[in-house]
């Protein structure tokens, strides 16, 4: 082939194909348990997180809900991916492995986002939320019905696998993926780039600007035990017993449980099957639906 500016943009449109096909080909199971939210800034505040609004009977002149601040902010991270194309492959047209090349390159970064939301998760029985605490901890700070504060639970602990019991029909899920700039695919391919003199050598690249962080933890529980249908039930009514302060019920209902691969065959037990362990029928099918994710492996 000849190394010229014609031939170099439909290789260019050709490699830009590929990246998209494998991009349309990530999994976004990711969307499942994390609201997205646009920044305008490197770093976003969300000091509002740790005070969900309250309606009351109108008496009087209206009660402003002044919400709650907290010192809690998500900073992006930059992300990139970067391929070469050596000009010699293009001159002698040994261009046959690019192409999935390419398309791994796109699936790649489109799995990036997956990875960064439930390493997250993963990570939350050792990593703060909003109010200072881990985002699975035994002692979170809520006040009661008489305005004390006392401590609430979102895990019951253990030493094993983890698995996670959430409320996903919020409108702020259990993870923010704050997203400033989404992945894009970009290229060097003219003929007198400094790259491109020097290594002989064309690039190609995506890159992105995008972190993740926590929402409220009433929305999930978060648990090492062993999954069986015992703590799987106390998971449930822990969450949906969850009230914010005052002693004002949340109204959680858990609909989605996540597991890793290990975790499938016991997941499947307590929300596919029609029968419990001993025979006797399984109260929790169909309680939630089934979430396996690899990424948590």
């Amino acid at each position: 082939m000849l190394v010229n500016a014609a031939n170099l943009d439909t290789l260019r449109v050709g490699f830009k194909t590929s990246f998209q096909n494998g991009l349309g080909q990530a999994s976004s199971q990711y969307q499942r348990v994390a609201t997205v939210v646009t920044a305008t800034t490197k770093e976003q505040k969300y000091g509002w997180l740790g005070k969900i609004p309250n309606v009351r009977e109108w008496i009087g002149a209206r009660a402003v809900q002044n919400l709650e601040q907290h010192d809690y902010s998500i900073k992006e991270k930059p992300w990139e991916l970067t391929l070469g194309v050596d000009r010699d492959d293009i001159e002698t047209d040994n261009l046959g492995i690019y192409g999935p090349l390419f398309q791994e390159m796109g699936r790649s970064t489109g799995s990036k986002f997956e990875m960064l939301v439930f390493e997250l998760l993963k990570s939350g029985f050792a990593s703060d939320c909003y109010d200072g605490q881990s985002y699975f901890d035994t002692d979170h700070p809520v006040l009661d019905e008489d305005g004390k504060t006392i401590t609430v639970a979102n895990t019951d602990g253990g030493a094993g696998t983890p698995w996670f019991l959430l409320d996903v029909n919020r409108a702020l899920k259990p993870i923010i993926l704050q997203k400033r700039k989404d992945f894009e695919f970009v290229s060097k391919t003219k003929l007198d780039d400094d790259h491109v003199f020097m290594n002989k050598e064309f690039l190609y690249g995506a890159d992105a600007r995008a972190n993740v962080g926590f929402g409220f933890w009433q929305f999930a529980w978060g648990s090492k035990q062993t999954l069986d249908a015992t703590h799987y039930a106390a998971a449930r009514a822990a969450l949906s017993g969850m009230k914010g302060d005052y002693g004002r019920p949340l109204g959680i209902m858990p609909n989605l449980l996540i597991v890793p691969p290990a975790l499938e065959s016991a997941g499947r037990k307590i929300l596919n099957s029609e029968l419990g362990a001993n025979g006797e029928t399984n109260e929790w099918k169909g309680t939630a639906e089934l979430l396996v994710v690899p990424w948590l492996a």
